[in-house]
Order: structure tokens, then sequence, then C-alpha cells
């Protein structure tokens, strides 16, 4: 054991006063009104040999360049913090702020766009944004200075801490992905026809939690790790926090205004809160070109996991299972701890095209803007384009790039382990990592210090289509199956101890 165990706790509102762009889609949004307030919640750990910053982002992603404008000013603001432990994560809400993030360059698909655009084709004009809107850089500075108050009133708040540990179960992620007979898959694809065999991966309902309290047993906040994006009203023109704020709600109903939650989303790039075998049609169009669907029929289950209800419906069964894990882990808290956290890089290879996908992309673009002439192009067309563009762009940046790095960070908090990633990854890579730890509970945390696209899985990319094109992220199945075994090989080092 390496001495007192002291936590602390923040939160701030992210919400800026003007509208914003939302990000998360291929169509612009700009945000009518605030449905929930979107939040930056920060949990600082320490002993006196190691310590900890976790801050779960009501976000879509965090960039890099977020993250090191935040670090920059922790030198300022908590120089006794080494902010190389600061840990940034998105709980990949789709209803929050857009805002200028920089990240690993694999080729730049806009470049190749308008490389392949002729002049007889225009884009629709973007939505106006006006004096009401923040732009993109606006909303960086924003951001970075709020999350750096946020992370440090969490350090100075620290106090001494007792924790517990608990497992719970929560229906809200499932494989967002249609397998047909004819071995191709589709995100969001319709399951009512003939052709629709299976799902293409499995679903993970396990909720890890970690509750936290005070030095006279009083419950502080809860850590709650779960498999799915916050992505039930992902389409929608409002600011929200998705699910997560409806959870939050009824645990401060239950345990009294003050309590923190800390969201953290677990690899879950095949995930989504939609059964796509019980459709239910969402209230409204979501004007997304990949769901469609054709006279559906009329099915008895979930609220639309596209609309409000769902995110309702959601949150209640996250909150209601902490609260019923809550009596057994006020029977187990401990304060005498051994933490130790690991920052390390971890190089992985970059995902190759082959010369032939890299001609069949240039020849869909050239046959693309031969029926496009004279027309304005649509967001439809801009989704429908991506895909080839991204070809063309990977297949230029890997003729002098084949590996990248990535920053991992690894905790040992006694019994239990951390690890972080900054992708999208599908939940198979989560799922060998779990099953394979030797932790007595391992809590996983995507699209944290970073954000580069999708990883997935072998099966995913015979299958194809979004989320598993070469385009739709930096690496493959074979810089997932690496990344597991980095992150094992780590961890069963820091255990071995």
């Amino acid at each position: 054991m390496n001495g007192t165990f002291y936590a602390g706790w923040a939160e701030t509102n992210l919400t800026p006063e003007k509208k914003v762009r939302l990000a998360g889609q291929f169509c612009e949004r700009i945000s009518e009104y605030v449905e929930t307030p979107v939040c930056a919640t920060a949990l600082a750990l320490s002993t006196e040999a190691d310590s900890v910053i976790f801050c779960s982002c009501d976000l879509e992603s965090i960039g890099m360049n977020l993250v090191q404008g935040v670090r920059a000013r922790l030198a300022e603001t908590i120089p006794d913090f080494d902010s190389r432990k600061l840990i940034i994560s998105a709980t990949h809400t789709h209803t929050s702020i857009q805002y200028a993030s920089h990240t690993i360059d694999s080729g730049s698909t806009l470049s190749v766009l308008k490389q392949y655009t002729p002049d007889n084709v225009k884009y629709a004009d973007p939505l106006p944004a006006g004096d009401g809107v923040m732009d993109d850089e606006e909303a960086l500075e924003h951001l970075t200075a709020r999350l750096t108050e946020v992370v440090t009133a969490a350090w100075k708040d620290r106090k001494p801490a007792k924790f517990a540990n608990e497992f719970g179960r929560a229906a809200v992620g499932m494989c967002r992905r249609a397998k047909y007979d004819d071995k191709s898959a589709k995100m969001w694809g319709d399951t009512n026809t003939a052709n629709f065999v299976a799902l293409e991966g499995g679903s993970d309902t396990g909720l890890e939690l970690l509750y936290f309290f005070d030095g006279a047993g009083k419950l502080t906040g809860v850590v709650a790790n779960l498999a799915c994006p916050a992505q039930a009203v992902q389409h929608r023109t409002f600011v929200s926090s998705d699910f997560w704020g409806k959870a939050k709600e009824i645990l401060r109903k239950q345990f009294g205004e003050g309590l923190f939650l800390l969201p953290i989303c677990s690899p879950a790039g095949d995930q989504c809160p939609v059964d796509l075998v019980r459709w239910v049609e969402p209230e409204s169009d979501l004007a997304d070109p990949n769901i469609v669907r054709v006279n559906p029929p009329v099915r008895k289950a979930d609220p639309s996991m596209f609309d409000l209800p769902g995110a309702r419906k959601a949150g209640s069964r996250i909150a209601r299972e902490i609260i019923e894990c809550y009596d057994d882990a006020v029977r187990e808290m401990r304060d005498a701890v051994c933490l130790e956290h690991r920052v390390e890089p971890v190089r992985l290879p970059v995902r190759k095209v082959t010369r032939e996908e890299r001609d069949a992309a240039e020849d869909a673009l050239d046959r693309f803007f031969q029926r496009c002439a004279g027309k304005t192009l649509s967001f439809y067309d801009n989704a429908s384009m991506h895909v080839h563009a991204g070809t063309l762009a990977r297949y230029d940046y890997q003729q002098k790039h084949h590996v990248f790095e990535i920053e991992a960070h690894f905790l040992r908090l006694n019994d239990l382990a951390f690890a972080t990633n900054p992708f999208e990854l599908f939940l198979d890579f989560g799922n060998q990592i779990r099953a394979q730890s030797p932790a007595a509970q391992t809590f996983l945390i995507q699209l944290a210090n970073g954000s580069l696209g999708y990883v997935p899985t072998e099966r995913a990319e015979e299958g194809s289509h979004y989320s598993a094109y070469v385009s739709s992220g930096i690496t493959g199945h074979e810089g997932g199956d690496l990344l597991v075994r980095e992150t094992l090989d780590t961890l069963q080092n820091m255990f071995e101890k």
C-alpha cells in the first residue's frame, strides 16, 4: 500500500450562452435550444506515490489539441500535478459542441474532394452561422478554459476518501451493424428483410461501478463504465447530455444534488441504444441517409432510441442499477490503496489501401461527379462521397506512413484496472481485454485523449460499410489486435508486482 488515499470532485457546465454547431453527423446542425446542459465532471485521485485526474465530457470527441491546451494551463493552476496523468474522455453525445479538433492527419478527405470536384458542380451553402453562433475556434477556447477550471477544482478538492467497486447490469447498448446473406453488413441496416441473417456482433450489458465516500462514509460520487455511446438523441437539433444527463437527474433525486457522476464509455464502436431487430420508428425524420425504412411494421418494444423518451428509458436503467448496487458498496468501502498510473506510447499500424481499392474509389468519384454535373450537392452527397475520398486520401498517406503513435493510460487501483484508448473501438476488443485481464474488475475508457476513428473487427471489415470502411479510422483489426496485446501485457506487468 502507498499511503493515504485522496479523492476530489468537480463539475462544470460546458453549455455556452451562444448557439453552437452540433458535432457528430454528416449534415450541419445548429442548436435551436438547450434540452439539458452539457457538462464536464472531474475526479482527482492521489496517494503519496501516484495520481490521476479523470475528466469525462458530454462531447462527441476529444481532440488531442484540446488535451494539450488544458495541460499547458494546468502548469500554472496546479503545478504540483503531473499533467501527463490527465485523462479527458468523451461520452460521445452527438448533441454537443463542435469545436476545432485536431488529430493525426491520415490524409485530407476535403482536399481530395476539392481535387475531383469539377467547376460545374457546387456544394450547398453551410447553415448561416450569424453573430449568435459560436465558431469552432471560439468553442475550442471556451472548452479549454472550462476544462482547465474543472480539473483544477477537482485536484484542489482532494480529501481523504474511501471507495468500493461494484458490478451491475443495464440493458442499453446493442450492436448496430446488421449482417446479410451475401456476407455484407450495414450500420443501422434494415433487419425486416429476408436477406438479414444476424446482428454482426454481440452486446455487453455490464456496468462497472466505482463508488466514492468521504472520510465519514458519505457517498460523494460514482464512476459508471458502460459499453454504449450516448447517442439516443443523436440527430436532434438541441443541446443535450443524452441519457447520462437523465441518469444524473435520477441519482441526484435519490442521493442529493451534491452527488457527482463520472460516465465513461467502454469500447463500443459497433454499439448504440437502438434495437435493430425490434425496430421502433423515430418520432420525426432523422435526415440520415444510412437510416432508411420503407413502411416498417409497428413493434411493441422500447420507445424510439432516437428520441427523448428513449434517452429517459436508458438513463433510468443506468440510474436504477447504480441505486440498487449502492447498499452492497456501503458494506465494502475501503481506504487503504495501491495506486499506480502509467502513461505509455503505443505504436499501431496504419490500415492500408490496395491499388485496386484506390482505383475503384477514383472511378466511383469520377462517375459520381459526371452524374452531378450542374447540380448543387447536399449532405447526402457528402456522405456518399466520404468513403471514396477517404480511400484516396489514405492511399496517398500510406506511401510515407506505416505506423502511428497513441497515448495510452494504464492504472492499477488495488485489484482494479483501468485502460484507455482514443478510438471508437469495437466491442470484441474490449471483451478480449476484460476476459484476460489480471484484475478483479477492469474499467475501459474509449475516446480518451484523442479521437482517431473506428477500429473494426476483421469480420466487420469483410462486411464493410460505415464504421468499417478504411476511411472510418486510421487503423484496422490488426491495430485492434495489437492494442489488446499491448494493454494486457502492461496490465499483467503491473499486477505481477
